[in-house]
């Protein structure tokens, strides 16, 4: 672990296993402490040995957990000079799993969610503008039946969250853009991250469902402006209940 923060500790026995899931534990441990600022950039990891003591896990888990946050661009390791983390621009912010290491702390960096509603705002209003323009009857059978399970489950749920991401999966996949279409699975996981986080503290400050219906529609009548203007709103409105929880 790093020079001083955060404090090593053994890996929780409820996440304990063989292989992969070993593996995943010891990575999600180290990769929020990275993502979260506990390890700063250029930071460097001590060594193998003392972090698998220290963690409590064998050599191979520790470096097998490495390797997954080089793949990640989160750390580099080099022969001699060790494993280092590297700067925020160098991270796959996107990936999913990444997402998922920032939302795990108590308090996700402000920055960040600025950012990812910034991407959401630039790809979304334009996916529902394609999408309105090339939806097929699957597309809009899809993003119907998400946004049913939406209304069913409400957003306070794993199952509606669930449905949440179905939705602008959908969405996004009625572009039949492959470009944006390789967006889907980041989205996604920041709309279910963010949704997850606004209601750690208290309920929701609002359904959010009517307005997922109102890009819904649009986008099944065919009309491009009516879908990325709703579409627009949508992700202002998410914004501000999400400044509002932090």
């Amino acid at each position: 672990m790093p020079t001083e923060e955060p404090e090593t500790k053994s890996i929780p026995k409820s996440t304990r296993g063989s292989g992969r899931r070993l593996r995943g534990a010891v990575a999600h441990y180290l990769g929020t402490a990275i993502v979260s600022g506990q390890i700063a950039p250029g930071e460097k990891l001590t060594g193998e040995i003392a972090n698998a003591e220290a963690l409590d896990v064998s050599r191979s888990a520790y470096r097998e957990a490495v390797q997954v946050l080089t793949a990640k661009g989160l750390v580099e390791s080099r022969p001699k000079a060790g494993t280092r983390v590297l700067p925020r621009s160098r991270w796959n912010v996107l990936d999913p799993t990444v997402l998922a290491w920032a939302f795990s702390a108590s308090e996700p960096d402000v920055s960040f969610v600025r950012d990812l509603f910034e991407l959401r705002s630039v790809v979304e209003p334009a996916a529902a503008r394609f999408a309105a323009e090339r939806r097929d009857k699957d597309d809009i059978k899809a993003m119907k039946d998400a946004l049913a399970g939406m209304r069913r489950h409400t957003l306070a749920t794993e199952a509606g969250r669930a449905a949440d991401r179905a939705f602008h999966d959908a969405l996004l996949r009625a572009t039949h853009n492959d470009a944006m279409i390789a967006l889907s699975a980041s989205i996604s996981a920041a709309v279910s991250w963010t949704t997850e986080f606004k209601q750690r503290s208290r309920a929701l400050p609002r359904d959010p469902v009517p307005d997922h219906a109102k890009v819904c529609d649009a986008i099944a009548a065919g009309d491009p402006e009516a879908a990325s203007a709703a579409m627009r709103t949508l992700v202002e409105l998410a914004l501000e209940d999400t400044r509002s929880a932090m």
